[in-house]
Parts: structure tokens; C-alpha cells; sequence
């Protein structure tokens, strides 16, 4: 049973709140009774999770850009967050090829300027930044699997952008948190996948919208190997490590939040799981596009995590696919359900 009572009457601040991963962390933090503070712009698609999940009624949702500054030091002032965690990105690879400056304004300055926040707020004693899997310099060796001192150096926009976004924490933290009155750390999440994805450009979201059309699943790039993982299983990391380094900074740090080497697998491999999960004869076909450069192979060491924190990973990719053919189901069927739905695999995750 993962104990998180630490957050009862805690006021945690969320940036990034109304996307996909920012709606199940506020949807676990409600539950375990903190206090939710979200800052964020509307949600990226429609439909989303968050309306979906009906969690703005239980939380304060503040619609703002984290370019902007002052509206977020703003909100320092006004609800004193005792713990952050900053999600807020321009998230998909494909799309900081098309809006560079807009990816690392987002995803550089935005760092800076929490950051900057923290630095000036007295309130704050846990800040933990959600970067990425793709923040290391990424040669294509296969097998390889990245470990926590291995250089930083994403190849597009958006991984380097969050490679920079690293630097700037790893700045902040050694330039003005030295003193221990506010635990830094940042998070190298990996592939994440779950219930209530509904963006453009990912594997998961493809095959539900391909579903909903009654068409074939196209598949871009089948042989690249991620290391996929329940939404919930980072989240819940996240969780852990903002309370362990706000109880005792000794825990403050670099993490690789990601799955075991099981759960690496190859784009096909995890459609082909999908589509026999999900059933009725449903197929998907090898398209490559010819698309701008991404890596083609990609795993992370989580030792250091499993080491430190006696963690180890919960539901392996054919159960996490299975909730998430169980997830889109009661979405399709009866979508005013979907509250019920998250706090019903949030509990199972839980115990």
C-alpha cells in the first residue's frame, strides 16, 4: 500500500495542471486531501482529460502562461504553495520542429521563471521539476540504457529545450538553494501512456482516434523502442520524491522515472498488444512518413530510483494496456463515468 496521507491539508501548486499527466496528479491529490493549486493555459485538445475528469470543481484552476511572470508570481503571493511540481511544456517533438522559439520560451524561460518564483517565495520547501527521457545526448546505441550522470543533450527542439530546462534547475539549485530551505529536484520521466491522452502525434491517442473513425491504425515509425509506462507510475514517483527531499533535503536530486527494460518496446510491438486487448479484428499498417529526425532507440537506467527509494514498477505494459483499453471503453460508452473510472485505477495503483 503507497502511503500519501503526507499531503492531507498540504497546498501544492501544479503548473501544467489542464493537460494529460496535470489532470491525474490533480485527481490523486484531491483524493489524498491536499490542497490544489493549478496554473495553466486551457486545455491543449478537445476532448481532454480535465474537463473530463471534472477536477476543476475541486481545486483553484488559474488559466495562465508560464512565459508570463508575473501573473505566476502572483499567484506565489496570493496561495503560498508549500510544495511544486512543474509540469507546464510545449510537449510533442514534431511540433518544436514547427515552433522552435515558442518550444524554448515555453520550456526554457518557463523554467526560469518558476524557478525565480521559488526563489522569491519563502513558502516553498519541495520544487520538482518533469523534464524527460529525451534530455540526454542520444547516439542510437542500442541497449543502451541512460543513467543520471550521462550527458545532457537532446537533438530536437524539444528535447533540448528540456535538456536546457535541466541546466537551469541544476543552476538555480546550486546558485541560490544551497542553504536547504527549499529541496530542488528534477524528474527524467519516460514514455508515458493511460487513459485520457488525446494528443496529436502519439502512438496511444492514434489508435483511439483511429478506432473512433472505423479506420485502420497507421503507424509511423514501428521499429523505434521506448520505455513506455503507466501514467500512474511516474506520477505517483513524483509524488514520493517531493515528499522524501521536503521531509529530508538529503533526497533532493536527479531521478530517471522510467520502467523496467520489459516495458521498452518497439512502436509495433505496442500496437500489436493493443489491438489484441482491445479486440474485433482491429489491425494497423506500417505507414512511415519520412518525418524530421527522432531517435530511434531509447531506455533509461532506473536503478537509482529503485535503490533509493525501494521503488519498483507496478503494472508492467500488458496490464498497463489493458487499462487503457478499459479506460477508452467507458469513455466511449458512457463518458460522465470517467471520474469514477480514474479513482477506481487510482486506487488499484495505490494498494
Amino acid at each position: 500500500m503507497i502511503d500519501l496521507s503526507f499531503y492531507k491539508n498540504k497546498t501544492v501548486l501544479i503548473t501544467g495542471h489542464t493537460g494529460f499527466k496535470g489532470a491525474w496528479l490533480c485527481k490523486i491529490l484531491v483524493g489524498v486531501g491536499a490542497k490544489v493549486i493549478g496554473y495553466s493555459l486551457n486545455p491543449p485538445t478537445k476532448p481532454n482529460l480535465f474537463t473530463l475528469s471534472e477536477i476543476e470543481k475541486d481545486i483553484v484552476s488559474i488559466i495562465g502562461d508560464i512565459r508570463n511572470y508575473d501573473a505566476l508570481k502572483t499567484v506565489f503571493d496570493e496561495y503560498s504553495p508549500e510544495i511544486v511540481f512543474h509540469l507546464a511544456a510545449q510537449p510533442i517533438v514534431r511540433d518544436s520542429y514547427k515552433a522552435p522559439r515558442y518550444t524554448y520560451d515555453t520550456n526554457v524561460m518557463g523554467t526560469v521563471n518558476i524557478l525565480e518564483c521559488v526563489r522569491l517565495s519563502s513558502c516553498v520547501k519541495s520544487f520538482l521539476n518533469v523534464t524527460t527521457d529525451k534530455v540526454y545526448f542520444n547516439d542510437d546505441q542500442p541497449d543502451h540504457a541512460f543513467r543520471e550522470n550521462e550527458p545532457l543533450d537532446g537533438f530536437d527542439p524539444y528535447s533540448n529545450s528540456k535538456s536546457c530546462s535541466e541546466l537551469v534547475t541544476h543552476s538555480y539549485k546550486k546558485s541560490f538553494f544551497l542553504d536547504k530551505r527549499c529541496a530542488i529536484s528534477t524528474a527524467r520521466a519516460g514514455n508515458v501512456i493511460g487513459g485520457g491522452d488525446f494528443a496529436h502525434d502519439r502512438i496511444i491517442p492514434d489508435c483511439i482516434r483511429a478506432i473512433e473513425k472505423g479506420e485502420q491504425i497507421v503507424v509511423r515509425n514501428p521499429y523505434s523502442t521506448r520505455p513506455y509506462q503507466h501514467v500512474l507510475e511516474p506520477l505517483v514517483l513524483y509524488l514520493i520524491i517531493a515528499e522524501k527531499q521536503y521531509q529530508n533535503s538529503l533526497f533532493s536530486g536527479y531521478y530517471n522515472v522510467g520502467p523496467d527494460d520489459c516495458d521498452c518496446v518497439n512502436t509495433g510491438k505496442l500496437t500489436t498488444l493493443f489491438c489484441d486487448l482491445w479486440g474485433d479484428g482491429l489491425t494497423w499498417s506500417n505507414k512511415y512518413d519520412g518525418g524530421p529526425h527522432e531517435a530511434s532507440f531509447l531506455k533509461l537506467d532506473n536503478s537509482k530510483i529503485k535503490q533509493i527509494f525501494g521503488w519498483k514498477p507496478r503494472w508492467h505494459i500488458r496490464e498497463t494496456i489493458q487499462k487503457i483499453v478499459d479506460w477508452t471503453k467507458v469513455y466511449f460508452t458512457s463518458p460522465e463515468k470517467i471520474p469514477l473510472e480514474m479513482e477506481k485505477e487510482i486506487k488499484e495503483f495505490l494498494k
